[in-house]
């Protein structure tokens, strides 16, 4: 299995060098030659088995540079015992009628990334000794809030590397901050900016492909790696727990074999999603993949015109994970639709960049339309489906899945289909105590965070995760803000180059 970039179809290069370098250097994403199959037997085989021994599966197909006992040492040191707080790591949870909550939230930081970024360390040590030749490795990282503390948690004091992280200064919640600012370890650099999601992003790729930084780090023995879905080795890896659910859903008799399912995402990045199109295309029995946004709609607006048009109003919202306009991994899923051209995928960018929209063809847009369905949810929607679901089913969600639980909720009303639904969870409601708290026993003030984490505790009674609360009275060691055009100089300021 080779890889190449959705910028320059010459590019063939291995999976571990596809994850060592994190993104093309003509600035494109790496992405396979061909999509893997898994078969009926394997399927059915993967229900037999652990959480473990099927991401061993699924991600053989794809890193086949690997040796079995580099994939075993990966798989076994991310997912061994005690890490997460599941025996299934990503457990199904029947809320009702055909929907089930795909937890993915039950990893060290709370939060769905924590099912990649536990395991890219070991992914990128190991691909770092195949292609780096003893350089030291600096992970750089933007984040819309989730991402940055995973991948500080995955990566800390892993030696050889290096983790810098940018942050939107006002677009991540006050739990999402202090998880960053309050940050252990001896290789990790934290630094918010003046700016929203995409500044920070935007601000990475752009340092990722500066020929006078790249340089200035060879000289100092320095390579960039990312940790960010643009890299495959964090993408790959999310494809395993849709597999997994779906097994799950075949041994507690939700589903039996060969019955399809749709998944419900709660997207900004398109990561996610991406994940839940490759399995669908791998062969897992996958009816519609449901693109759940909230008030930054730039997707659902995509999916139903084919229009791609970043030039709109921005909005701060109650879930800030998906506070997004530019959604990097959409690159992948074109290229692969537009038939692998890499020239009308520059093309698409390049306008983009220059004009802050794009329109795919009509071809195009007729395969998204038939994979995908979308729809939005504002922030008193998702307050509302948070009390909802909460008192008439006893769950309590986070402000993302809530956007995904109403999202569902229409795509069933408007559409009568029956099929069961996976909505994938992607964080603690803890991690958002504030907006949850207000959605189940309206607004109130209370001191600070941890006030609010108590109250919701006392309302919901669930326990809030041991790692939040553990934050309290924590010192906090990163406080730096910048703009997002000195985010280059923090990078040389951070490692002292």
């Amino acid at each position: 299995m080779f890889f190449t970039s959705t910028r320059d179809n010459n590019v063939k290069v291995t999976a571990s060098k596809a994850i060592a370098d994190g993104i093309s250097p003509d600035g494109g994403l790496y992405i396979p030659e061909s999509i893997p199959q898994l078969s009926a037997d394997e399927i059915k085989a993967l229900c037999g088995v652990n959480y473990k021994e099927r991401a061993k599966k699924v991600l053989g197909l794809y890193l086949t540079d690997f040796t079995k006992e580099e994939l075993d040492y990966c798989v076994e040191g991310a997912y061994k015992d005690g890490k997460f707080d599941s025996e299934f790591v990503a457990p199904v949870v029947n809320v009702h009628d055909n929907v089930n909550i795909l937890e993915l939230f039950r990893g060290p930081t709370c939060a769905f990334k924590d099912m990649a970024l536990q395991i890219l360390p070991y992914l990128l040590t190991v691909s770092a000794k195949k292609n780096l030749k003893d350089k030291e490795i600096v992970i750089l990282v933007a984040t819309s809030g989730d991402t940055g503390k995973a991948a500080l948690e995955g990566f800390k004091d892993v030696p050889g590397t290096r983790i810098l992280v940018f942050y939107p200064n006002d677009g991540v919640s006050p739990m999402q901050k202090l998880q960053m600012t309050t940050q252990e370890g001896g290789n990790v650099g934290v630094c918010a900016i003046y700016g929203n999601f995409d500044d920070c992003q935007t601000g990475v790729k752009n340092i990722f492909t500066n020929k006078e930084i790249l340089d200035r780090f060879e000289q100092n023995n320095l390579v960039f790696s990312s940790a960010n879905s643009i890299n495959w080795g964090r993408l790959a890896p999310q494809i395993v727990y849709y597999v997994s659910a779906y097994c799950d859903m075949i041994n507690n008799g939700s589903i039996k074999y060969g019955d399809k399912i749709n998944i419900v995402v709660p997207t900004g990045n398109f990561g996610n999603i991406l994940a839940a199109y490759f399995a669908k295309e791998m062969g897992l029995p996958v009816n519609k993949l449901i693109c759940a946004s909230n008030a930054n709609k730039v997707l659902t607006d995509f999916i139903e015109t084919g229009v791609y048009d970043r030039n709109r109003d921005f909005y701060t919202t109650v879930s800030p994970s998906m506070d997004i306009l530019i959604s990097s991994n959409l690159e992948r899923l074109l290229y692969i639709l537009c038939g692998r051209d890499s020239a009308v995928i520059n093309d698409w960018f390049t306008q983009l960049k220059e004009n802050g929209k794009y329109e795919v063809s009509d071809e195009v847009k007729a395969q998204i339309q038939s994979l995908f369905v979308a729809g939005c949810c504002d922030d008193v929607k998702t307050k509302e489906t948070i009390n909802r679901v909460y008192n008439d089913y006893g769950y309590l969600a986070d402000t993302h899945t809530a956007v995904a639980l109403d999202v569902c909720d229409s795509y069933i009303e408007s559409t009568g289909d029956n099929t069961p639904v996976v909505v994938a969870s992607t964080a603690s409601p803890f991690k958002f105590s504030k907006a949850v708290l207000s959605a189940v026993e309206g607004e109130k003030d209370y001191a600070d965070e941890f006030s609010t984490v108590s109250a919701l505790e006392d309302v919901s009674s669930l326990k809030a995760p041991a790692q939040l609360s553990a934050l309290k009275g924590k010192e906090v060691r990163f406080t730096k803000v910048t703009s997002k055009e000195n985010m280059a100089d923090v990078v040389f300021e951070m490692l002292g180059i």
